[in-house]
């Protein structure tokens, strides 16, 4: 049975009515019909309580599926590189992802409650219209991503192609090219699914992928003379000796910075989430585990190739080459090329999708916004991006935190803070509702976003500028850098906070 609960409108304020599931407050219904908002399409509209079958497992699945890629693979190789030991960078990434994990579960709350998508939850602190600004910062930084992740399964596919057929070679440096575009079509293929798609496939590839990796770690136990030998060769990784305290707040910042794009738009998938406990202990035990789990692989496996091998292999495709076994290329071909399909679709492809709807509901689709999402990321030169291992960490992981912590701050305080988890759903598809602000734009939100990031851009500007991204002598902006979503996430948080301290907040 469902309980109406009825919200009592303010003068001039005309409220929608909601349905609570069972005696479950913290998952509500929209039962207003809104269609005819111009800030409403069936994408972006809240879903029913019947959309939301996603489980426990489910949530799980899907961090397992974004989690294990090749990028987390060889997350510790720039960490190590610079001097950190493995169980140093192993304890960076564990911490790293426990920390944005916070956020990540507190962000997810509004999704399951009331079924929207992170655009939509944007227009509570932002405005109807404002809510454009985070969104389109959310989208272009996946867009970045998608490209990288497109890039290294192109690379992949050719690489594999060449093993399992030598004469591909013989075509010349356009093999990759042809790679990368094969790659990028099977991905539009997806997307043109929808959401149900990813879901499916987030489902049955998480086993795929860990008994991947478990049998890659059992391979390189057996051939390098045990665990304790092959991490005992982990030393031999380290091409540089900078101090463990001076490395250790930028590699933080970047692990965080790592998901700190989906620690915002969690609400994109948790909105599907069958319960709050479904997504939180979904995402708890999905993320910190699993990204430690298989950055900690990739050491041990590439530590096991100084034994077998002679040399460091870093990346995995040029391992399942090496070993030669056809049987191992294909094994491992399905396994790479299904980890970068499962961490793009859902990781980059879910968000900046919803992110390009919401700037013309009526005009833009779900499946367009993808669509878009897709040639931006081949605009944005991903070969580039992904060029130079520490420049990726140092540069490029660090830099777009800084954007996302300011993001999270303002939506977390609005959210937790100000509105105590209550929502005027309806109103936030309304042009002259509760979150109209002044022209559909909240610009107390716009400032706190703007000051939180100022004292972080000289940082940027300079590690942008100086090879490999670490500055030699860094100065306080340089160290203040290196904490860029801490210092953005709090100081927006307290901006905003004192800016809307004269608002009566009643959702």
């Amino acid at each position: 049975m469902l309980a109406v609960r009825r919200w009592r409108p303010s003068a001039g304020d005309e409220s929608p009515r909601m349905t609570t599931a069972g005696s479950d407050p913290e998952v509500v219904e929209l039962t207003d019909d809104l269609s005819g908002s111009p800030l409403w399409n069936p994408d972006l509209a809240p879903t029913t309580l019947s959309q939301r079958t996603w489980s426990t497992y489910h949530i799980a699945a899907l961090w397992i599926g974004m989690s294990v890629v090749i990028t987390t693979y060889t997350l510790a190789s720039g960490l190590m590189q610079q001097g950190m030991t493995w169980w140093q960078a192993m304890v960076t990434i564990l911490l790293g992802n426990t920390v944005v994990l916070i956020p990540m579960v507190l962000n997810a709350h509004a999704g399951t409650k009331y079924g929207v998508s992170f655009p939509v939850l944007c227009r509570a602190s932002f405005g109807v219209r404002g809510a454009n600004v985070p969104a389109i910062l959310r989208a272009l930084v996946a867009c970045g991503w998608f490209g990288i992740q497109t890039w290294i399964g192109g690379v992949a596919l050719d690489t594999l192609m060449a093993a399992a057929w030598p004469a591909w070679r013989g075509f010349g440096g356009i093999t990759v090219w042809i790679s990368f575009a094969v790659f990028w079509l099977v991905q539009v293929a997806i997307i043109v699914r929808g959401l149900e798609g990813i879901k499916k496939l987030e489902s049955w590839s998480a086993p795929l992928l860990l008994s991947g990796g478990a049998l890659l770690l059992m391979w390189a136990a057996q051939r390098g003379g045990g665990l304790g030998r092959i991490l005992a060769e982990s030393s031999r990784l380290q091409t540089a000796h900078v101090p463990f305290w001076q490395l250790f707040p930028a590699a933080l910042t970047a692990n965080v910075g790592y998901w700190a794009t989906l620690s915002l738009n969690i609400p994109d998938f948790t909105r599907y989430a069958q319960s709050q406990r479904s997504q939180a202990l979904g995402q708890a035990l999905g993320l910190p585990a699993t990204m430690t789990a298989f950055a900690f692989i990739g050491v041990a496996v590439t530590s096991a190739t100084i034994v077998i091998f002679g040399e460091a292999i870093w990346d995995p495709i040029a391992l399942i080459a090496r070993i030669g076994n056809p049987l191992v290329i294909v094994f491992g071909a399905l396994v790479v090329l299904v980890a970068q399909l499962t961490t793009n679709m859902a990781a980059n492809v879910v968000s900046p999708a919803n992110d390009f709807s919401s700037l013309s509901p009526r005009r833009i689709s779900y499946v367009t916004g993808g669509l878009i999402t897709a040639v931006l990321g081949i605009v944005m030169m991903p070969w580039k991006l992904y060029a130079d291992a520490a420049a990726y960490i140092f540069t490029w992981l660090v830099g777009y935190s800084s954007l996302m912590g300011a993001i999270g701050g303002v939506l977390i305080t609005d959210y937790w803070i100000l509105r105590r988890r209550q929502l005027a759903l309806g109103d936030l598809f309304k042009m002259s509702g509760r979150y109209s602000y002044s022209n559909g734009v909240n610009r107390r939100a716009l400032v706190a976003l703007v000051v939180a990031v100022l004292p972080v851009i000289p940082g940027f500007l300079r590690a942008a500028t100086t090879p490999g991204g670490i500055v030699s002598d860094p100065g306080f902006l340089d160290t203040l850098y290196t904490y860029a979503w801490f210092v953005t996430f709090v100081l927006s948080g307290v901006v905003y906070l004192l800016l809307m301290r004269g608002e009566r907040q009643r959702g």
